[in-house]
């Protein structure tokens, strides 16, 4: 994790988002990456001939049926002849392929570097079933966890730790919802309210339908290059000012206990990722400092322990400025403006969609999205059994010179 500072500068400078759906079945896998690429491409205003790499952002591919479809995807995301990187780590997988991105232009190697990465989740029949095989089939899987028994584990411990309430948790989907009503591309919207999200059907205590998000399908594509290139390109670039990933070990068990350095309730690995972030990007006070973040959260419970694990706020307290309406578009901090993952989740790309949806407040561009005045956005991704973390901060101006 730790950051030497000497690398250069590196910003988004265009961004694609395709819609999100259940099913896209008028468009092939590639095509549907080949969308977002496009948009991206025109949106930074550069021909495919301008990148010099391609990073692939692909979940597992047991979810579509067919092994390896990033290979698949090579030509039509003008890749042919160029270097072509894919990374996978669950849902963190977005993130992941931008820092591996940021890391491409930083180090001088390339200037201008695609990040692309698709989705189609519902073409399995049972994605929690696959999802299952997470985890280690000797000691874990005769438990029968899946993404939604394993965080409903971890939240009824936040519940018991801090007094949260099911209420509490529905207002953050309430809220999703109705920011995504603003949002062209999100899968789920509506103007629902918290007797709506209470009545859904239960699933795993205490999660009920609402408070967990959809499998979506779409793509999501992001063009970075140096800061030379962005000043000539872009009126308003998202600098990337503060990068940072941690990871754990995939048993659970081992996350947990007296002899565990980490809380599963508390998301505690976010806490030394987002400290680097910060010290890379000269924030010192996040809630101050930072005017909107795009977090991870596929489920309503993810946000209250992220928020506190990167030091918006004390742990226990995210649940009170909640219900102040502190999250809200006109709060002290805008809370997944877009609607979040809560409203659109194509697993091997939500991490980008999330960085696209920061990039945009950054640069000025998320229309009735946009939340005013924004120097700084924060964006997350999280994946695996929880076990990988990504935190990216976006701003309008390059790092500190102070900070590396």
């Amino acid at each position: 994790m730790t950051y030497s500072g000497a690398s250069h500068n590196v910003a988004i400078i265009g961004t694609g988002l395709t819609e999100f759906r259940s099913r896209l079945d008028n468009k092939t896998y590639p095509e549907l990456a080949q969308d977002a690429v496009a948009l991206a491409l025109v949106d930074a205003n550069l021909q495919p001939d301008a990148i010099d790499a391609v990073v692939f952002s692909m979940g597992p591919t047991s979810f579509m049926g067919v092994a390896d479809a990033d290979k698949w995807a090579v030509d039509y995301t003008w890749a042919r002849g160029k270097p072509f990187m894919r990374l996978e780590t669950g849902g963190a997988t977005g993130g992941s392929a931008l820092q591996a991105a940021h890391a491409h232009i930083a180090s001088g190697q390339c200037e201008t570097v695609l990040v692309v990465g698709a989705d189609r989740i519902t073409e399995s029949p049972d994605a929690q079933f696959l999802l299952n095989l997470i985890w280690d089939s000797f000691y874990e899987q005769d438990v029968a966890l899946n993404t939604v028994t394993m965080t409903a584990l971890a939240t009824q411990r936040y519940m018991h730790k801090y007094g949260t309430t099911e209420e509490q948790y529905a207002k953050v989907v309430v809220r999703a919802r109705r920011n995504a009503l603003n949002n062209p591309c999100a899968h789920l919207k509506g103007d629902i309210d918290i007797a709506a999200v209470m009545n859904s059907p239960r699933i795993s205590w205490p999660y009920k339908l609402f408070d967990i998000c959809p499998r979506s399908a779409g793509a999501a594509a992001l063009v970075m290059t140096s800061e030379r290139l962005a000043r000539e390109r872009c009126t308003r670039p998202a600098f990337v000012t503060g990068i940072a990933g941690v990871s754990n070990t995939v048993f659970m068990g081992d996350r947990q206990g007296p002899y565990a350095e980490t809380d599963f309730a508390d998301f505690a690995e976010m806490r030394p990722a987002a400290r680097e972030c910060f010290r890379q990007a000269g924030i010192t006070d996040p809630y101050t400092q930072i005017q909107t973040v795009e977090i991870y959260d596929p489920f309503s419970s993810f946000h209250f322990p992220q928020l506190e694990a990167m030091g918006f706020c004390a742990p226990g307290t995210a649940q009170h400025l909640s219900d102040e309406g502190a999250f809200d578009m006109n709060g002290a901090l805008a809370v997944n403006p877009s609607g979040g993952t809560l409203c659109t989740n194509p697993i091997g790309a939500v991490g980008l969609v999330r960085a696209a949806e920061a990039a945009r407040q950054v640069m000025g561009r998320s229309n009735a999205m946009q939340v005013p005045n924004v120097h700084n956005a924060l964006t997350t991704a999280i994946g695996g059994s929880t076990q990988f973390f990504t935190v990216t901060m976006l701003s309008d101006e390059p790092r500190r010179s102070d900070a590396g």
